[in-house]
């Protein structure tokens, strides 16, 4: 046995947020497939003379459930502020060794 280093080591910050990445887009397929059942659900169930006549009961789940989807989005996709830093720190490190 040789104490050799793994040819590809994980980077902690960068699995994190794949890891948020890949959470997100299960979140997602999930949101939609039950938001599609429920709305299929309302659809098939409800009185055709009523259905013009009122807010249809699947949007609150959705707008509800539609918040918290898009701060999952938020946390996996938008910059984290702690990149930024990194970024700005390499910036500085590199410009100081010229």
């Amino acid at each position: 046995m040789t104490n050799e280093q793994p040819i590809f080591e994980k980077d902690a910050v960068l699995w994190e947020l794949a890891k948020k990445r890949a959470d997100f887009k299960k979140s997602l397929a999930i949101y939609i497939i039950v938001n599609l059942f429920l709305w299929a659900l309302w659809y098939f169930t409800n009185d055709y003379d009523r259905r013009d006549n009122y807010i249809p009961w699947p949007i609150w789940p959705m707008l509800g459930w539609g918040i918290g989807i898009a701060f999952q989005y938020v946390g996996a996709y938008v910059t984290i502020k702690s990149l930024s830093i990194e970024k700005e720190y390499q910036k500085l490190k590199i410009n100081s060794t010229n």
